[in-house]
């Protein structure tokens, strides 16, 4: 007979481990707080629900302790991911590399776990809040408005503190600290960065290509470079969004964290180095000399951001593009190629689809979700220090830790039931 087990969270990485689990032979309840399960799943990919990616490394994670991540996915990589989802009835579509229910619909995912979870008799008890949980007389329990739970083995798997609207409220981190696991300060993650100027709010909505890389400052300290990333960039009223910015997001709230200053840099011109755009505009000063400059940039980038440019690069707009000198050519092209803005914030949690930091996986042992300080304690999803980039990566983390806590937690309690 299998043994009881107790899952807080009814997310994605809840969701599969009371599945695995279950699977494994357990005996499964699911304690959610919110009305319904998986509510921050009907909300990624803009409601597609990028399932995982194809192109997944070490690269694609980050975490205090950088190995932990692939070692984990490594047990249930995204090959397994694809075969769990097809014998759930759910096809999928690869879109270079980027897999989506073929259905483009979330509620197709959420669906297909609900219904096998049925199908294993996982029970799922929403609308329960968790106050407390501990060890007694040798089992474990979860305190409730409704009574206290016990099991066997208990996984934690409620979330981050990202997107509270869904459920991610943070809340599980001081269930983990109670059993006295170290909780890395959680930051916001894959979030939008507010900047300095004035400007931004005349370059509001417009969406381009461009490089964006982080930049920090030390008091006293020499400038180091943090990170970057080129894609589609967003110009917001109060700084800078896009998937590009996500990507680098977190180290922006790290730095600002420990009082830093840090500045954002915009490479407007990806496609060209700053000596090859200095002659496309020379080039186009030759063709527009006899209209003002005003319209000089009008053909490389939208008029919004053309007049912001010209603006703090010196240029007058009612000059004859003719007289633009060549040495306010060069400094419009370092301009356009390094448009810096002092970052002054990272959006908050409401905003942030995932977090960085949060149970420190030195604690926790990779080849099972269980705790190195607490027999039958499990972890799985985003309550650990492991966050994704962009792109299916941090489901892919839900999945993985999810499948591999509830396996682990079901099978070695079914080991100690037959001593």
């Amino acid at each position: 007979m299998g043994r009881e087990g107790i899952i807080i969270g009814g997310g994605a990485s809840g969701l599969m481990a009371a599945i695995s689990a279950a699977e494994a032979g357990a005996s499964v309840t699911v304690l959610e707080h919110m009305p319904q399960p998986g509510k921050k799943l009907l909300s990624t990919g803009n409601g597609k629900c990028n399932l995982t990616n194809r192109f997944l490394d070490e690269s694609c994670y980050r975490s205090q302790n950088p190995s932990f991540p692939m070692e984990v996915i490594e047990r249930f990589p995204v090959s397994r991911t694809l075969s769990f989802f097809r014998e759930l009835g759910i096809l999928t579509d690869d879109k270079n590399g980027y897999v989506y229910p073929a259905s483009n619909q979330a509620r197709t995912v959420l669906n297909g776990l609900l219904g096998r979870a049925e199908e294993l008799n996982v029970r799922i008890v929403t609308d329960c809040p968790v106050s407390e949980t501990g060890t007694e007389d040798g089992r474990l329990f979860a305190q409730t408005g409704r009574g206290r739970f016990f099991g066997d083995f208990l996984i934690l798997a409620p979330g981050s503190k990202a997107a509270p609207k869904t459920g991610s409220d943070g809340s599980g981190y001081e269930l983990a600290r109670a059993f006295g696991h170290r909780i890395l300060k959680p930051l916001p993650a894959l979030t939008q960065l507010h900047c300095e100027g004035r400007f931004f709010k005349e370059l509001s909505g417009i969406r381009l290509r461009a490089g964006a890389a982080l930049y920090s400052l030390k008091p006293g300290g020499k400038e180091r470079f943090l990170a970057a990333d080129t894609g589609e960039v967003q110009l917001t009223d109060y700084g800078i969004s896009g998937i590009p910015v996500f990507q680098i997001s977190r180290y922006a709230a790290l730095s600002l964290d420990t009082k830093e200053r840090v500045r954002a840099v915009l490479d407007f011109f990806p496609s060209a180095g700053q000596k090859e755009l200095g002659r496309m505009l020379r080039e186009q000063r030759d063709y527009l000399k006899n209209r003002p400059a005003s319209v000089f940039l009008d053909g490389f980038f939208p008029w919004q951001l053309a007049k912001v440019l010209l603006t703090q690069a010196g240029i007058r707009k009612d000059l004859p593009t003719g007289q633009i000198t060549d040495e306010e050519i060069s400094r419009l092209a370092s301009l356009i190629k390094n448009f810096s803005a002092a970052v002054t914030a990272v959006s908050s949690f409401s905003q942030a689809q995932v977090c960085l930091g949060g149970v420190d996986t030195l604690q926790v042992k990779s080849e099972t979700m269980e705790s190195r300080l607490v027999p039958g304690l499990y972890f799985a999803g985003e309550i650990l220090d492991v966050d994704g980039i962009c792109g299916g990566y941090n489901l892919q983390w839900a999945w993985s830790s999810g499948w591999l806590a509830g396996r682990s937690a079901a099978l070695k309690s079914r080991k100690k039931a037959g001593k």
